[in-house]
């Protein structure tokens, strides 16, 4: 090999070790600002009473519908334990990309990342629970991933939903009209979908970061 090439190959390795160095010093950033905005998020979402209205136990699949770069997902890894299982859907590759790396980097070994469709979770079978947090009014057929909840969770499993309520008519929500939906449209899709509604907090969180108030449903496979 003569002396152009192999200064060529060194050139080329060092090119890829700066290129590899500085996606890992920006991953690393990420990282770092995306916990301290979610540090800042416990301070209102109440996730740990959401994780308890899942009534998850040891050995339980758990399915994290929408579930972007992990901020439940992650969280629910401890309660379904080491036996268990955390699946973790959404539509888009990049933030499960990225919610893999994370998981990996924590060691939650139980969490499974699975690609969906905007019609079709792609649930495995015989799951415990499913929590939709902050996506339903992102759905284009609800009904349609309501039957694959449905069909997917186990007899008396539980589904439980929360999302931001609607302003008060008269406000100036124009902005922020597509990121919401009521209570009671998503309680009248779930009963069609043949789910019982255990529980409704209309209430649930009177004013989060951008002062706006979210529901919970909690709903139960008959």
């Amino acid at each position: 090999m003569n002396y152009r090439v192999k200064l060529l190959l060194f050139f080329l390795g060092a090119v890829a070790v700066l290129f590899l160095a500085n996606i890992g010093y920006s991953a690393l950033g990420t990282f770092s600002r995306l916990n301290a905005v979610e540090a800042e998020r416990d301070q209102w979402q109440r996730p740990s009473e959401v994780i308890q209205a899942l009534d998850l136990r040891p050995g339980n699949v758990v399915a994290n519908l929408g579930c972007g770069s992990g901020y439940f997902t992650l969280k629910l890894s401890s309660p379904v334990g080491r036996d268990g299982q955390v699946v973790a859907e959404d539509i888009l590759r990049l933030p499960l990309i990225f919610l893999w790396f994370r998981a990996a980097s924590r060691q939650e070994h139980n969490v499974r990342i699975v690609l969906g469709e905007p019609s079709n979770p792609h649930l495995p079978a015989r799951v415990n629970a499913v929590l939709i947090s902050n996506t339903y009014h992102e759905f284009a057929d609800s009904h349609s991933i309501l039957v694959h909840v449905y069909e997917a969770l186990i007899p008396s499993g539980r589904l439980v939903v929360v999302d931001r309520q609607p302003k008060p008519s008269g406000t100036d929500a124009s902005a922020s009209a597509e990121h919401e939906i009521s209570s009671a449209q998503v309680e009248s899709e779930l009963r069609q979908a043949g789910f019982e509604i255990v529980t409704r907090q209309d209430d649930f969180i009177e004013r989060d970061s951008y002062g706006e108030k979210w529901w919970l449903i909690v709903a139960r496979k008959r």
